[in-house]
């Protein structure tokens, strides 16, 4: 990644009908699956987010803890 290229962030989900995220579109338009979006964070390409693993030893994303609910993933709009 160039220098001066800034990261992508995520701007709106998909999710489910049990309400689990499914995919993601990132701020330049890209629409990612659940599994391109983990490869794209644990490669340090989209900001915000970090790729944590559950009790059940899978790995998923999850925003940042910055004490600003309104940007947690779950509340992202839909699209």
């Amino acid at each position: 990644m160039e220098p001066n290229q800034t990261r992508e962030s995520f701007v709106a989900v998909q999710k489910n009908g049990d309400g689990d995220i499914t995919a993601f579109q990132t701020s330049s338009g890209r629409t990612l699956n659940y599994e391109e979006a983990l490869q794209e964070v644990q490669g340090g390409a989209i900001q915000g987010v970090n790729a944590f693993k559950g009790r059940d030893g899978e790995t998923y994303i999850r925003g940042d803890a910055d004490g600003d609910p309104s940007n947690n993933l779950d509340n992202l709009p839909t699209f």
